[in-house]
């Protein structure tokens, strides 16, 4: 089943879809820009260049507690608002969450720096449309199946995606979105927050220490290591996660379960059965598979936060089991 045919939520905002995304700028059109790419690329490299330096800087002395917990609390805050927010929430519907936590949830996964909300669902939810075929935004198999092809297809599917002009049409992918004004606002606000993600850090480490020397380095691990790596753990789902692991269950497509991806994937790397069971709101079903983003949702659950939770139901997932003699 296509996440595009979930219910969608009420209808906040009766403006015609049209005009809203008009609204949205160049966040919501279908080609991207010049501007937008030379962005895209600032906020890949300069990431990448800070995770390259990690080990000296480190051997340097310029690594302290304080840079450790700010860079951790920053990344499971805004991991978690991709994970559980954009995809398991915004794309899937897995769960219903009250007004305060469906703003909280967008906030913080904005603040991962991976586009706005809205844009990304879209783009998710043509990746499940098209999976691993013609019309997937980021199939490692776009070219074939050869390991030339192969090699080209996994740097595509991990970043080389992200610059590609025509962009996925969020009036066709994400129309419940676009009429939700509280979404429609965080999405027109979007630099605003990847401001606040960017100097959060550096603020709560010159606190923290009181010194310009604790800011300096709490915005090297907790802003820019921190988003590299968020980054390239996300990205690891379309690439790595779409050309090897186990697949134990029945799916249309490659998505595997890559073991190794899953704490710092917070339980999205358990590709293979959310590829099976989209709506799902546990993607590691099976013994040992460590899911944190679903043990947010079950806590979320409990404090009476969230409703409707699709919890995995072990008659359906026996009847999505790859048989023996199947595999």
């Amino acid at each position: 089943m296509s996440p595009a045919t979930a219910v969608a939520p009420p209808q906040i905002d009766h403006q015609p879809l049209d005009a809203v995304e008009d609204s949205l700028g160049s966040m919501g059109g279908d080609r991207q820009s010049r501007a937008e790419q030379i962005a895209i690329g600032a906020f890949i490299a300069l990431p990448f260049l800070a995770i390259a330096a990690a080990v000296p800087v480190a051997w340097g002395g310029w690594l302290g507690w304080s840079d450790i917990v700010i860079a951790a609390v920053m990344y499971a805050v805004t991991g978690h608002g991709i994970t559980v927010g954009f995809h398991r929430y915004f794309t899937h519907k897995s769960f219903k969450p009250n007004r305060p936590v469906k703003i909280a949830l967008a906030l913080a996964g904005s603040m991962a720096i991976q586009g706005p909300v809205i844009r990304w669902v879209a783009d998710h939810r043509k990746h499940h449309k098209f999976s691993d075929r013609d019309g997937d935004p980021h199939s490692p198999w776009r070219y074939g199946d050869t390991i030339p092809a192969l090699v080209k297809g996994l740097f595509y599917a991990h970043m080389g995606w992200l610059f590609d002009t025509e962009q996925t049409s969020q009036r066709q992918y994400a129309p419940d979105l676009l009429k939700d004004k509280d979404l429609v606002k965080i999405s027109r606000n979007f630099p605003w927050l990847v401001a606040a993600s960017l100097l959060l850090p550096a603020l709560a480490g010159g606190l923290w220490t009181m010194s310009w020397q604790g800011a300096l380095t709490a915005f090297f691990w907790g802003s820019l290591v921190r988003v590299g790596l968020l980054h390239h753990v996300t990205w690891s789902i379309n690439s790595i996660c779409h050309a090897v692991g186990e697949r134990p269950f029945k799916s249309r497509d490659k998505s595997g379960n890559v073991w190794w991806l899953a704490i710092p994937s917070m339980g999205e790397s358990w590709h293979n059965l959310h590829h099976s069971d989209p709506t799902c709101a546990r993607h590691g079903v099976l013994p040992g598979q460590v899911d944190t983003s679903a043990r947010i949702i079950w806590l979320m659950e409990k404090v009476g936060w969230v409703s409707a939770v699709r919890w995995p139901v072990q008659e359906r997932l026996e009847t999505k089991r790859v048989q023996p003699d199947a595999a």
